[in-house]
This record gives C-alpha cells, sequence and structure tokens, in this order.
C-alpha cells in the first residue's frame, strides 16, 4: 500500500560552543552536542530559554487571571451558585482530552460543590450525538434543577445552544480551546486561549488545561475552602495534553512536566494508596509505568478514547480517572482494556479493507482519498484514515454508512486529530433539516485526515453545498453527506486540490533530526535526548537516520490482546548492527513481520527508547530503506576532507587544518570532531571550501595496567600525605589514562581507604588503611584493570583502524 517514500533530514546550523557547554551541563555522560542541535533548530537559542525548557522549576507560568475579565466573569458567576447553592452540570466531551477535562472540573468544583447533588456531569455519546452542546441534554440537566452549565474542552460555537439555554433560565460558562466563534456568545463567560496572540504562553492550551486554569482561579478567589491541594490535578492535566496532541510550549510544556511527575510518584505507590488506582491499573495493564510521556500518547491517551470509540458511551471514564475505591476502579479498567482491544481489532480489520481497497485507485491521478463502505465502523475510521495519509502522502477520507438511521437523526460526530484543534461542527448545509425528515435519503458519516500541509477544513468547506454536517481544522475533520452526493463530492474535491497544487506533487515524506550510528545509541544518547521531553506538536520525538546498517537475529510474534483470546497485531523484533561498533543493538517494528526487513545493508529512521517492561534501551522503527551505494558515494566525496597523519613525526606541524593528536579511546570522541567539522563545513559553499581535518595521533606505548594501578595508588598517597591537591587534568596527563577509566581507578582507592573530596576544580586525597574492606577492594581493583585494559585495546584499534573505515563514520554524519 505505501508509495515510495521521500527521506529528508532537518536543516542543522551548529549552535555556538556556550551553548553547547550549557546544554552539556544537563548531559553529564555525554557531549550534549546532539541535544544542543536540536534545542538549537527548534528555537530554544539564549540561557533563560533553555533553563526554562528544560526545569519546569524555574518557568514562571501565567496566573489564570491572565484570561481577563472572561475569567473574573467566570469566578463571580461560580461564587454566586456557591453563595446560593445552585446545582452546577459540567458538559464534557467523549474523547481523552474531554474525559480529562470534565475529570478535572469534577474533582477541582468538587471541592466546592457537593458531587453528585450539586454538581453533575454530562458526556454526549459519540455514536449518537455530536461535539457541544445540544437541546436535548439541556432539557434533561433542566429538569435536573441545573442553573449553571460548565463546559468542557467544547461549546464555543454552540451559539444556538447558548441562547436556548438561557430561555431555560441556565447559565453557561464556556471553557474550550476550539474555532471561536464571529462574535461573543449570550454567555456568563467564555474562556478560550484563542483569544490570545499566538506567542502568548497560553495559546495553546487544550481543553483540560483550560478547565485547570478555571479551578485555579477559584482556588486563589476561595482560599480556604478546599480540602486537597490544586496539584493533586495535575497530572489528569499531563494526561489530557499529551493526548490531545497540542503544541507542548509554554504553560502546556509547564504542566505536562509538573503532571508527568505526579503521576510516576502516585504509580509507585502500592495500589491501596494511590490517588488515582484507576490510572493505575491501565498503566499495569498497558505495562507503563507513567514516567515517559509515551507511557501516555501510546498507552492512556488510547484506552480512554476507545471506550467512547467502541461503546459511545464513556461516561464511567470519569469515575475511573477520579475514583478511590480500588476494586472499583479494577473493574472498569478491565472494561475499558476490553474497548480497547475491541477497538484494535476493528481497526486492524478496517485497515486491510481500505487496504484492498486502495489497491483499486490510480495514486497517480489521485489527490484526495475518498473511500467508502456499508460495514466500517465509524469510531476507528479516524484512526485508519490517519495511518492510510501518512502511508500515501495524501489527504483521506474515509466514509460509512453503518447505523445510516442514527447518523441522519444525530448528525454528524465531527472528529479528533493531530493538534487538537478539535472537530466541532461549524457549518450546516441549508437544506439538511429537508435531508433528515426523508427516511429514505441515507447519510454517509466520516472522518478526514490530511497531511503535507494540506489545509483539509478549507477543502472540506469548500463542498459545503454537496455535505449535511462538517467541521473540524486543518489537520482533521469529520463530515456526513448524502450517499448518492459521495462521487460528486470525491471529483469536486480531487480537482480542487489538484488546481491548488498546480505541479507539486504529493508524495510520502518522514523526516529525520539527526544522523547517528549504532555506536551512539544507548543510555547516554536517551537520556540527552530526554532533555527534550514532553514531545509533542511543535516538538516532535527526535528521528535517528542510522545509515549503512543492517539488521540480525529478527523474528516476529502475534501480539494478542490482555486476555490471550485474539491475535491483534504483530510486531518484528531484531538486533541492528552497523560499522561503529562490534555490539548490536535491540529493537522493533510495530505492526510488521521480520521478512519485511530489507536483507543486506540498508538506511533507517527510527526513534530511541526505553522499555520499561524489558528494562532495555531498544529503537522503535519507523522507517527503513535500502541503502544501495548512497554510502560508497559519500565515501568518495568525504576522502580527501580526511587527512592521515598518524605515526608520521612532525608532519602534522605543516598542517593548517584542525589536528587531533590525542588517540581516541571510542567512537564518540573521534566523532565529535568529525560531526563539529562537517556541520561547519555545510555552512560554507561546499566540503571544498573546508579546511581538512588531520588526525595525527601516534601508536600508544603502553604500560602494563598492574603498573598504572601502583603508579594511581603512588600518587593518592603522595597527595594524602603532603596535603596537597591535584587536577583531574594532571592525574590523566601522569597516569596516561581517559577520564571515564580515571574514574574506575578513583571508586576502587575508596575502598582501600581513600576520601576523596572536590575543592573548586581540585581533587583532595585523604588517606584512612583501616577503613579497607580487602574482599571489595580487590573487585573494585579487577574492575579498573579491566577498564585500562579495554582502553588499551581501543587506542591500539584506532592506531591502526584503516582510514577507509574513519570516513565510513563520517559519511554516516554527513548525509
Amino acid at each position: 500500500m505505501p508509495e515510495q517514500q521521500q527521506w529528508t533530514i532537518t536543516a542543522t546550523e551548529q549552535p555556538p560552543e556556550w551553548f553547547i557547554q550549557a546544554v552539556k551541563q544537563y548531559t553529564p555522560a555525554s557531549s550534549g552536542l546532539y541535544a544542543a542541535q536540536l534545542l538549537w533548530q527548534r528555537g530554544i537559542k539564549d540561557r533563560q530559554q533553555l533553563t526554562a525548557f528544560i526545569n519546569h522549576k524555574a518557568y514562571q507560568p501565567a496566573s489564570p487571571f491572565e484570561f481577563g475579565q472572561e475569567m473574573h466573569l467566570a469566578i463571580a458567576r461560580l461564587q454566586q451558585a456557591y453563595n446560593t447553592k445552585e446545582k452546577i452540570a459540567i458538559w464534557g466531551d467523549f474523547d481523552a482530552d474531554g474525559i480529562t477535562s470534565t475529570s478535572v472540573l469534577w474533582d477541582g468544583l468538587g471541592q466546592f460543590f457537593a458531587q453528585n447533588t450539586q454538581l453533575v456531569y454530562y458526556i454526549p455519546n459519540r455514536l449518537k450525538e455530536s461535539h457541544g452542546l445540544n437541546n436535548q441534554g439541556i432539557d434533561n440537566l433542566a429538569k435536573e434543577g441545573c442553573k449553571l452549565i460548565v463546559t468542557c474542552d467544547t461549546g464555543s460555537t454552540n451559539i444556538e445552544e447558548i441562547i436556548y439555554a438561557k430561555q431555560l433560565g441556565i447559565d453557561v460558562i464556556v471553557t474550550d480551546h476550539h474555532t471561536l466563534p464571529a462574535e461573543r456568545p449570550p454567555v456568563a463567560a467564555i474562556i478560550n486561549p484563542r483569544y490570545f496572540p499566538k506567542e502568548h504562553q497560553l495559546f495553546n492550551l487544550s481543553g483540560v488545561a483550560v478547565g485547570y486554569k478555571l479551578v485555579e482561579a477559584l482556588y486563589q478567589s476561595l482560599p480556604n475552602v478546599a480540602k486537597y491541594p490544586l496539584e493533586d490535578l495535575l497530572d489528569l492535566v499531563a494526561v489530557g495534553l499529551i493526548a490531545d496532541l497540542v503544541q507542548l510550549s509554554g504553560d502546556c510544556r509547564y504542566l505536562a512536566q509538573m503532571g508527568i511527575q505526579r503521576l510516576q510518584e502516585d504509580f509507585k505507590q502500592p495500589a491501596a494508596a494511590r490517588r488515582r488506582p484507576g490510572v493505575g491499573r491501565l498503566l499495569e495493564l498497558c505495562q507503563k509505568s507513567g514516567d515517559r510521556p509515551t507511557d501516555i500518547s501510546f498507552g492512556l491517551g488510547p484506552r480512554i478514547n476507545a471506550v467512547s470509540r467502541i461503546q459511545g458511551d464513556a461516561s464511567f471514564c470519569v469515575e475511573l480517572l477520579t475514583s478511590r475505591d480500588v476494586k472499583r476502579c479494577n473493574e472498569l479498567a478491565e472494561v475499558t482494556e476490553l474497548a480497547n482491544a475491541r477497538r484494535k481489532s476493528l481497526q486492524k480489520d478496517v485497515q486491510a479493507q481500505v487496504a484492498q481497497k486502495l489497491t483499486q485507485l490510480d495514486l497517480s491521478t489521485t489527490s484526495v482519498i475518498v473511500l467508502e463502505d456499508a460495514q466500517w465502523p465509524a469510531g476507528v475510521l479516524g484512526l485508519v484514515a490517519g495511518q492510510v495519509a501518512q502511508e500515501t502522502g495524501r489527504p483521506t477520507i474515509l466514509l460509512s454508512t453503518e447505523g445510516a438511521g442514527e447518523a441522519g437523526e444525530a448528525g454528524e460526530q465531527g472528529s479528533r486529530g493531530a493538534g487538537g484543534a478539535g472537530g466541532e461542527i461549524t457549518s450546516l448545509s441549508s437544506n439538511s433539516e429537508l435531508r433528515t425528515q426523508n427516511s429514505e435519503l441515507i447519510l454517509a458519516r466520516g472522518s478526514a485526515r490530511s497531511v503535507n500541509s494540506v489545509d483539509l477544513y478549507q477543502l472540506v468547506k469548500e463542498q459545503a453545498h454537496l455535505l449535511h454536517r462538517f467541521g473540524g481544522h486543518p489537520f482533521a475533520a469529520g463530515l456526513s453527506l448524502l450517499v448518492e452526493n459521495i462521487p460528486l463530492f470525491t471529483a469536486a474535491i480531487n480537482q480542487q486540490l489538484r488546481q491548488s497544487l498546480g505541479s507539486t506533487t504529493l508524495t510520502p515524506t518522514v523526516q529525520a533530526d539527526l544522523t547517528v550510528t549504532v555506536a551512539d545509541l544507548g543510555k547516554e544518547l536517551f537520556l540527552e535526548l530526554k532533555l527534550l521531553e514532553p514531545c509533542g506538536m511543535g516538538n516532535p520525538v527526535p528521528k535517528l537516520l542510522i545509515q549503512n546498517c543492517w539488521f540480525e537475529n529478527s523474528w516476529h510474534r502475534n501480539q494478542q490482546d490482555w486476555q490471550g483470546k485474539k491475535v491483534q497485531y504483530i510486531k518484528a523484533e531484531f538486533d541492528i548492527r552497523d560499522d561503529s561498533t562490534r555490539n548490536a543493538f535491540p529493537g522493533l517494528w510495530w505492526g510488521h513481520y521480520k521478512d519485511e526487513l530489507p536483507i543486506g545493508r540498508c538506511d533507517c529512521i527510527a526513534e530511541l527508547d526505553y522499555n520499561t517492561f524489558k528494562k532495555r534501551y531498544e529503537i522503535r522503527l519507523i522507517a527503513v530503506r535500502s541503502s544501495a551505494n548512497s554510502a560508497l558515494n559519500t565515501q568518495l566525496s568525504l576522502t580527501p576532507f580526511i587527512l592521515d597523519l598518524r605515526n608520521q613525526e612532525h608532519s602534522a606541524t605543516q598542517h593548517s587544518g584542525l589536528i587531533i593528536e590525542d588517540c581516541p579511546t571510542n567512537w564518540d570522541d573521534l566523532r565529535m570532531w568529525l560531526r563539529r567539522c562537517l556541520v561547519s563545513s555545510r555552512s560554507t559553499s561546499g566540503l571544498e571550501n573546508q579546511q581538512q581535518l588531520a588526525i595525527a595521533w601516534s601508536k600508544p606505548k603502553h604500560q602494563p595496567p598492574n603498573q598504572i594501578w601502583l603508579t594511581l595508588v603512588g600518587i593518592a598517597k603522595y597527595l594524602s600525605r603532603t596535603n596537597q591537591l591535584v587536577t583531574r587534568g594532571q592525574l590523566l596527563e601522569k597516569i596516561g589514562i581517559s577520564d571515564q577509566t580515571l574514574l574506575v581507578g578513583i571508586k576502587a582507592l575508596k575502598y582501600l581507604g581513600f576520601t576523596v573530596q572536590r575543592q573548586d576544580r581540585s581533587l583532595q586525597f585523604t588517606w584512612n588503611p583501616n577503613d579497607s574492606v580487602e574482599n571489595l577492594a580487590d573487585e573494585a581493583v579487577a574492575r579498573f584493570l579491566a577498564a585500562v585494559r579495554e582502553e588499551q585495546f581501543q587506542q591500539q584499534y584506532f592506531a591502526e583502524v584503516p582510514l577507509s573505515t574513519i570516513v565510513a563514520i563520517a559519511s554516516y554524519d554527513s548525509k
């Protein structure tokens, strides 16, 4: 099904040295260069920005009253309800952002209004109702005696429904982050960050974060009422923010960082002691620990979303997220897991059917993919459409006539997608009422997803005359139309996009951020890239390009649902290798069989991850292709760039370019020089204008490891006896070992009774021989000797490694 993908790598500008050093403070175990490049290219370019981005404690969040008069009006209305004991209804939404929004208001407002008596909540049914307010629901709340509705993640454009509620004596406070109405609706207050300019730190708040800001303002206005701290809500805020795929910048990033921290802290507690046992049980079911943003985006978010996709009614999810009844939460978590298993099964079936239909399309003449089927369940169409759009590089619309009678009565549900701008219905065709009254006219309902910066909402809007209802944003839309109009709609929307594209060709694109080798993969790089978390829109998970690599020990297995009853999807596992190291690195490829891995050398794009279940670092494969002769061509262009002056006395003194005279002990040391030179060369007119890099180290003359150990002990005793200080650089020069090996030696000295203390940039040694623990000391000394032997072996290797191998490593970073 997928077309040939176009691979691109993000243009990198070499960050200045001061910035690299500033980032390195947060990555003491590595150079910090990769993280510095990513941060710099993503707009973090001064110390204050860097500190606030990495350390949430240094960030100053905005006051909730930054929303100005609207927030003051909302708080005044809530205080009135508090004083007169009015009944309030929370009107939520059925996706993960809407469910967490409802839960935050339920817990937050529940500190001021008695739950289930003064405070109730209502969540529309995904399969029967649309996003937003509806008159029938408002009627029911009026009968229950509600005098105030507080929406969350919805309501901004429900002008007619707001007027209807007002006629029934119900005020409405809207908290939302979706499309703004043309004029301010007749509400008690409307709190929507879209009123801010795009650069404002609150502009990207999702529905759950807007709800949190309302609760925060109420906490500040009535400071002595709440029993539980406001921060108890932050874990739910993080779940909603990350699941809704909003841009994690400004307060969004701050709230997500704080929330993930609290999520992890709560998960570490015994089940009976957790504040949110339901969340904890969900994490257990998906084998996550809550410490990574991906635990939400791949674990909690899909499970919460699955309930409404499969069952329609997701109201019980609020109880799952907020109840402290462990037994009840376990029951609800298992129901949620079953819904997610069912969602996976349906999605897999629809994907297979869509793939079959795609074989009948000529993609060379298709700009917008429009497919329909009477058996497709509407709840999973958005997920499948998103996958097809990514694989084909074309906007994709999938339509279903399943349950057409209900769709005709209820209208279009809308849909959610990347960016979180929502799928509220913002337009209704003029003759829709006539259509729904005629039961013989069958409506198709569907979801649409876009790629390649194509404004999908505008595309659909241009065909409004053919639609029953539609709504959405540039990345995603929901729509319904008469089945008889589908051919005309398909032809019109394709013609429209072809005209707007001109000669531009739509192709699936995969973007890589960094070029690395297998030797780079592991804990150090993971911790370096972790500085960017939580990732999301505007700050995506770093994609790593690994070139001229190959796969070994590949195998695949069918992944069954949590009860082991049915195959849900498959995954391939493998070891990846290249010429940069003798060690393989593990990885997996979700949704693929091992036979799909290419034979021989290839290039791949992957994400680096930590598997908390297997307790290992691994890559998650995104895309792979045969590398052919691309590496060879690059090597030929780099051969004159690297000059080999090893073991040639005085030759380096005549060289005007960059010189490396110290023999490296690992590829990281050498690669750092190569990478800096290559990045520098890209800023000129080409490699031919770059000064050559001379590798000019000599074959090392090694002392026996035991002699090095005795020298280190002798120096330590001398320094202890004379009470002199020594710098680490002085020690390294005297003993002739690397900094990393010296640290192993210092640990061994401690078991012999030495105390090593820092004083400014120097070290002070004190010896207390009676403190020695003989058996532990022997083990520590053995580790030091092994480290020295390994280092000497590596230096011997780099003294003799062919220049072609060094050029090959450089070629990986040059592409």
